[in-house]
């Protein structure tokens, strides 16, 4: 829904359209998360990523240029500690093949240990290496059809039993002002709000978004999905006690599509001088500027099948004040809602210093639905004008989600950034706002290339860490 994608950085609407989740939990490097109908959760910053940005390119990546000779991960849902390396097997100019191998570094330590007194060498050492539970493969092909089109074919297999293989084909068509995405994917996995992963054995989507010239005006993204199969929870799931699936990803078939107007605002941007014959570590982040961008638009999801019963219920439509339609006799929904989103930037420093020459503060106020917020604004006023006190509901109600990213420069081209929600829990007596979700990164800023980074992130809520690329996407 953006010209441009960051990590969501000044955001189109990435708050109130589901994008990709980086994740350590699968060879392939993500998950999606899953669809919302009434009130979806942005998600943080630091864990989405460009679509076109595969796991294999980043690790080849690392290797050429960084000289890394294996990318690091960690996942504890994944047995801990694991190291990846690819190779590259160019066919032609238009098509070539990466192999993706992974070795789970800790659970062979681990096995090291226990079977410390069995055998003694080389011998004890060539026999834990051909535990086949210790390894992870992923074969993918990406073949370049025009240069606006690509078609990407990819499978992971596992030596752990728990795991199986899974497929994947993608064809991806860049048009002058559009942007079309077909995806087959089974088993496609999945992450809900409590960060719980599931697989479904099969989905099918087409995704058609605009792509504008400039950060300002008008946006659309089209999307049909299909779900084949009954969903089940992934070993790697945190929440054990979540046996049931969410609705969203039961089967069945949806229709999506957001529509929104975006307007952009520098409240003031610094015209000094830059130091010369300096480049500044990163172009994008090279001028001190406070702004603002304000986003407003409509969603509407249409929904056939088991996923249309359920997500019903889900939504509890005697307190949904948006457009809404059922037939339970045909197993479909309709819903319509609006939104708006909020967005504040201040930044201090031309990174271009070798020393705290970058301060960057970023705070984004997203109202996902917004018949809620009206519905509780009105029965605010309501109350206040009959002189009585305001009930916590009809506050929570007009309460935004908010998400603050914080990046300060450490030395040179590295540094410091953490990502969070704020959950503002009214209810509770004791404290009132809190830190949700964080995820703590340390970024390396790739001079050469203009504006691209290497970032090394940690989530202690999923108790992940990965080392990935992230390059601007046009």
């Amino acid at each position: 829904m953006r010209k441009m994608r960051w990590t969501m950085d000044g955001a189109g609407g990435g708050g109130f359209w589901e994008l990709d989740m980086s994740t350590p939990a699968t060879l392939e490097g993500q998950a999606r998360p899953v669809p919302g109908l009434g009130d979806p959760v942005p998600l943080p910053l630091g864990l989405s990523r460009g679509t076109r940005l595969s796991r294999p390119k980043q690790v080849d990546f690392l290797q050429r240029f960084m000289a890394a000779p294996f990318v690091p991960a960690f996942s504890a849902a994944s047995d801990g500690l694991s190291l990846q390396r690819v190779l590259t097997i160019p066919f032609s100019q238009n098509w070539f093949a990466t192999l993706l191998g992974q070795f789970n570094l800790q659970k062979f330590v681990y096995s090291l240990k226990q079977s410390g007194g069995e055998s003694s060498g080389l011998r004890k050492f060539a026999h834990l290496l051909r535990d086949k539970s210790l390894y992870a493969l992923g074969l993918y092909s990406e073949i370049l059809l025009t240069p606006e089109a690509t078609l990407l074919l990819g499978g992971d297999a596992y030596g752990d039993s728990n795991n199986t293989i899974r497929k994947k084909t993608v064809y991806h068509h860049k048009f002058p002002h559009h942007s079309l995405t077909m995806e087959a994917t089974w088993p496609s996995l999945f992450v809900d709000k409590s960060g719980s992963y599931w697989d479904v054995p099969f989905t099918m989507a087409v995704d058609l978004a605009s792509v504008g010239s400039d950060s300002n005006g008008t946006s659309y993204h089209l999307c049909m999905h299909h779900n084949s199969g009954m969903p089940k929870q992934f070993f790697g799931g945190e929440n054990k006690s979540a046996v049931t699936a969410p609705a969203a990803l039961l089967p069945g078939f949806s229709l999506k599509s957001a529509f929104l107007f975006k307007k952009n605002v520098d409240i003031w941007r610094s015209n000094a001088q830059k130091l010369r014959m300096v480049q500044p570590f990163d172009i994008f982040l090279s001028n001190p500027h406070i702004s603002a961008s304000g986003i407003i638009g409509a969603a509407v999801t249409a929904s056939f099948g088991d996923i249309a019963v359920k997500s019903l219920a889900e939504c509890d439509f005697e307190h949904y004040k948006g457009i809404h339609f059922s037939a339970p006799a045909v197993k479909s929904a309709f819903i319509a809602d609006a939104f708006s989103s909020l967005s504040f930037t201040a930044q201090h420093g031309n990174f271009q210093r070798l020393l705290l020459d970058l301060t960057r503060l970023q705070t984004r106020l997203d109202f996902p639905s917004g018949s809620k917020f009206l519905s509780g604004a009105a029965h605010l006023t309501l109350e206040l004008l009959n002189s009585k006190q305001p009930t916590i509901e009809a506050v929570q109600a007009i309460c935004p989600n908010v998400t603050v990213s914080l990046q300060q420069q450490i030395a040179g081209p590295f540094s410091f950034r953490v990502d969070s929600g704020v959950a503002v829990n009214l209810k509770s007596r004791d404290w009132r706002i809190g830190v949700e979700n964080p995820v703590f990164a340390i970024e390396y800023a790739l001079q050469v290339l203009g504006s691209a980074k290497a970032v090394a992130w940690y989530s202690p809520k999923q108790q992940e860490f990965m080392v990935e690329l992230r390059f601007f996407e046009t």
